[in-house]
């Protein structure tokens, strides 16, 4: 019989694959000699030494043949990294694993992406990753299983009874132990883990965190957190490495502190990751010419690649900006202290100075690894103001020797823009002011100002220049790209344009002038917006990729984002691209990341589609909350869109979006012709298209689902009116001429019958 030792030996050269039977085979244990082995093995196992699972020995803390994993970030090469799912904590962490992809991709089994749970083999005889302690390979992606569950604490006052109602509708209810309820209140938001599932009835949770009233802007903001996947709490790992990070000091930095450079910014805003500076060229080869120089924070030089934090900055993609607080990419004392361009206080960047001619055409650049220092923090609206004349004691100093140059600059560099002929959207944001206890107050829609125009071309141009020397370098990099519109957008929106009397061109390869010339067409008139918001959503929507196509939107060939790694990660890429480039330093991008950019590409746009969808919901969220007292009041708005089921409008007071079902509209039955964005009845001609002006009554509001019921005030464009601007599509005056026999509205007004 082998000793006790050597079948722990072999057990641990063998993880996962032994089991009795080749335990028996190896050592050469055969017949009656079965029965001690089986008698030691037992003994070992109730001796806590080994445990049993399925067929196989394991000793405590090995990992199975095969097993689930949670992919949870990347290693410094770009490979996945996971954790297995169900570790007992006893064992202590659980253990990072190397996933390799699976071997035989397709369609039906897809490739797993941070954040997905897979179904993994063992691989312990591959070479793994100073980062990983075992290697494994997907079997296959599993639908992911959320226990974590966020939703609206309901308690019965008869019974004390407790229970979690989901903000996710598609999910049961929840019982919870009304004795651990963490002081919640009924009708509060709280997130529960569901630690016990049975086979039949409802599932049993625990709470974890009380978000408090659900009228509140965190409240309702976390909601879109839970919905679209996005983590708000950094690992512990993460918040000790930032604290332990020392400031970074003036070695191998050029010094141009003497520079004064601004940051301009919203008036709220806590960090500030750019800061700008521009004077007019004295060299004689450059008469009427400018010198801009781009300061931005020098991330790269505290979040490292492979590091916590760089793979936490992965995980999210970029920050997260809500009304009243943001979901940060990197810890707050990185990204509101050590990498924030804080006035009057030193701080690394990398800075690019940008050389242009009288016309706006950029001539020269070069990048720099700098040590500066914020000569001002101004909003926009404080740089605006003292530009237009109204000073105040810190823009009062600056206005002649730096304010006046830099506006001076802009005038220049928006001739080389004007020539260049961007797509020319200027569409209104809204904006939402809270109250101190976190509810409505306000919404306003702010004004576009010269500033915000100012830092945006900046900002472009400097991208613009990273792209440049990047590519000119051979450098991998991340390209922020924006494709032309697709055919069948193009031909919609054509079809659209029909009805308005104007012709889109149906050559090939249109450029954003052709585009803006049609904008201006309407520019002033009551078609303004509708013509603006069908021009937006003809265009694709712009992403980041490791190959370029270019920027169609800014008319560029080659653009990358430089300017805001603070919050986004696309930026921490081209960052180091050019410290590795441009020997800038030993932080760089790592060699052989090259070929998962592609992989990193795809997630961070997806990120980024998280974080906007999560921002829109919870501003609809926040009107709807808002306008939940005003049920009943009348508005003005505009039809924002089309479809066969109803009209969306858009007040013009505050920008919230409704829906008017096309069953309460008049007495007609409402035909969608999808090419001229428009409900037309079949009866009457009564037209109701998008861009109309309207006004609507209030009739429903629905908070947590973010959406408004409209009833229609407005009878629709008369038949004359709707020939010439709807009746151009095909089939209209067939069918205008055989008017529909047997339609008739019921008592109600809703449902349609034959007679």
């Amino acid at each position: 019989m082998p000793s006790r030792e050597d079948i722990l030996k072999f057990i641990a050269d063998n993880p996962g694959k032994a089991g009795k039977r080749e335990i028996a085979r190896h050592f050469g244990i055969v017949g009656a000699a079965r029965i001690p082995l089986k008698r030691m093995l037992r003994d070992l196992t109730e001796a806590g030494h080994l445990e049993k699972r399925r067929k196989r020995m394991l000793r405590p803390g090995d990992l199975p043949p095969v097993f689930v994993v949670k992919i949870t970030s990347r290693t410094a090469d770009g490979e996945l990294l996971g954790i297995p799912m169900n570790w007992d904590e006893e064992h202590g962490e659980p253990p990072n694993v190397l996933v390799l992809s699976q071997k035989n991709k397709n369609k039906f089994n897809p490739v797993p992406g941070i954040g997905d749970r897979a179904l993994v083999k063992l691989l312990d005889d591959q070479d793994g990753s100073p980062e990983a302690k075992h290697v494994v390979r997907v079997m296959k992606r599993l639908e992911n299983q959320d226990t974590d569950v966020l939703g609206i604490l309901r308690i019965n006052k008869a019974t004390k009874a407790a229970t979690l109602e989901p903000v996710d509708r598609k999910q049961r209810a929840v019982d919870l132990d009304p004795r651990e309820l963490m002081e919640s209140e009924d009708g509060d938001l709280v997130k529960i883990e569901v630690h016990k599932v049975g086979r039949y009835g409802t599932p049993r949770g625990r709470i974890v965190k009380r978000f408090g009233s659900t009228t509140s802007e965190m409240a309702v903001s976390e909601i879109a957190l839970h919905t679209q996947g996005i983590r708000n709490e950094f690992p512990g790992a993460v918040i000790a490495e930032s604290e332990n990070i020392k400031p970074v000091g003036h070695k191998g930095r050029e010094d141009w502190r003497d520079i004064p450079l601004l940051t301009i910014d919203p008036a709220t805003a806590k960090d500030h990751d750019d800061a700008v500076y521009a004077q007019l060229d004295n060299s004689p080869e450059n008469e009427g010419g400018c010198i801009v120089y781009v300061a931005i924070a020098d991330v790269a030089a505290y979040v490292t690649p492979g590091s916590p934090m760089d793979k936490e900055a992965l995980l999210r993609g970029n920050s997260v900006y809500f009304p009243d607080r943001v979901i940060p990419m990197l810890p707050e004392r990185i990204s509101n202290n050590l990498c924030s361009l804080r006035e009057n206080e030193d701080r690394p960047s990398i800075a690019t100075r940008m050389v242009f001619d009288k016309n706006g055409k950029k001539t020269s650049h070069s990048f720099h690894r700098v040590i500066m220092r914020s000569a001002a923090k101004l909003s926009y609206q404080q740089a605006q103001k003292a530009i237009e004349g109204v000073t105040d004691d810190k823009t009062g100093p600056l206005l002649e020797p730096v304010l006046e140059p830099l506006w001076a600059a802009y005038e220049i560099l928006k001739r080389g823009r004007d020539k260049r002929q961007p797509l020319e959207l200027d569409i209104p944001e809204r904006r939402i002011l809270l109250k101190e206890d976190g509810t409505v107050d306000q919404i306003v829609v702010p004004d576009r100002l010269d500033a915000h125009k100012l830092i945006e071309e900046c900002m472009i141009q400097a991208n613009v220049a990273a792209a440049e020397e990047l590519e000119k370098r051979n450098s991998a990099l991340l390209y922020r790209v924006h494709d032309a519109s697709t055919p069948e957008k193009l031909e919609n929106l054509r079809d659209f344009l029909s009805t308005l009397d104007v012709k889109l061109p149906h050559i090939g390869g249109l450029r954003p002038s052709v585009f803006n010339n049609i904008l201006d067409k309407f520019k002033d008139t009551a078609s303004a917006t509708m013509v603006s918001e069908v021009v937006l959503r003809s265009q694709a929507q712009a992403e980041y990729n490791a190959e370029n196509i270019g920027h169609f939107g800014l008319n560029l060939r080659r653009y990358a984002h430089f300017t805001s790694p603070i919050r986004r990660y696309a930026d921490l890429i081209v960052h180091r691209a050019l410290i590795r480039a441009l020997g800038l330093g030993d932080d760089g991008l790592p060699y052989g990341i090259e070929e998962k950019l592609p992989a990193i590409a795809a997630e961070i746009s997806a990120a980024e589609r998280r974080a906007m969808l999560a921002e829109r919901e919870t501003i609809d969220r926040l009107i709807a909350l808002y306008l939940c007292e005003r049920i009943g009041a009348e508005f003005s708005g505009r039809i924002a869109g089309v479809t066969k089921s109803g009209l969306f409008v858009k007040l013009l007071q505050n920008g919230a979006d409704g829906f008017i079902p096309a069953s309460t509209i008049g007495m007609d039955y409402y035909e969608y012709v999808e090419s001229a964005h428009a409900l037309l009845g079949r009866a009457t001609g009564e037209t109701y298209q998008l861009g109309d002006a309207v006004q609507v009554k209030l009739v429903e509001a629905a908070p947590f689902a973010g959406s408004l019921r409209f009833e229609m005030l407005t009878k629709g464009k008369s038949k004359g009116e709707a020939a010439g601007r709807v009746a151009k599509h095909k089939g209209w005056q067939a069918r205008n001429n055989s008017k529909p026999k047997g339609l008739r509205r019921s008592k109600n007004g809703n449902k349609r019958k034959r007679t």
